[in-house]
C-alpha cells in the first residue's frame, strides 16, 4: 500500500505542476504578445513628421519607430526586436518563464514569445486615404 501512496503522491505531484507551471506559461505568453502588440502601435507612432504635415502620406520614420518600440519592450523587462517591413512595423518578443514545481523533475524553465504588427494608415473623418 505504501508504494502505491507514493506513486500516486508523486503522480500528482507533476499533474499540479503541470496546470501551475503551464498556467504560468499561458501568462507569460499573453504577456509577451500584449508588449509586442503595445510596442507595434508606439512604433507606429512614429511617423516621418514633414511629409505627414504637408499631406503626403503617413509613413513611419524607420529609425525612430524601431528605437521607440525598442524602449518600450525593454521597459516591459522583455528582449525583442522590431523592423519596419512592407509598409508595417514588425515587433518580436520573447521571455522565459521560470517553473516553480516542475523544476523539481528538471524544467526549469519554459519559454514565451509574441509577435505583432502594426500598419500605418492615413484617414480623414475615419476613412482610410
Amino acid at each position: 500500500m505504501s508504494a502505491w501512496a507514493a506513486v500516486t503522491t508523486m503522480a500528482m505531484l507533476l499533474f499540479v505542476g503541470i496546470g501551475v507551471d503551464f498556467g504560468g506559461q499561458l501568462q507569460a505568453i499573453q504577456n509577451t504578445r500584449a508588449v509586442a502588440a503595445e510596442a507595434a502601435r508606439i512604433g507606429g507612432q512614429q511617423l516621418n513628421a514633414p511629409e505627414a504635415i504637408r499631406g503626403q502620406g503617413a509613413e513611419a520614420s524607420p529609425a525612430t519607430a524601431r528605437s521607440a518600440a525598442a524602449a518600450y519592450i525593454e521597459g516591459a523587462g522583455l528582449t525583442g526586436s522590431a523592423r519596419i517591413a512592407d509598409g508595417r512595423i514588425v515587433v518580436d518578443t520573447s521571455a522565459t518563464y521560470r517553473t516553480k514545481i516542475l523544476s523539481l523533475i528538471g524544467i526549469d524553465s519554459l519559454p514565451a514569445s509574441g509577435h505583432a504588427s502594426a500598419r500605418i494608415a492615413r484617414a480623414v473623418e475615419g476613412v482610410e486615404q
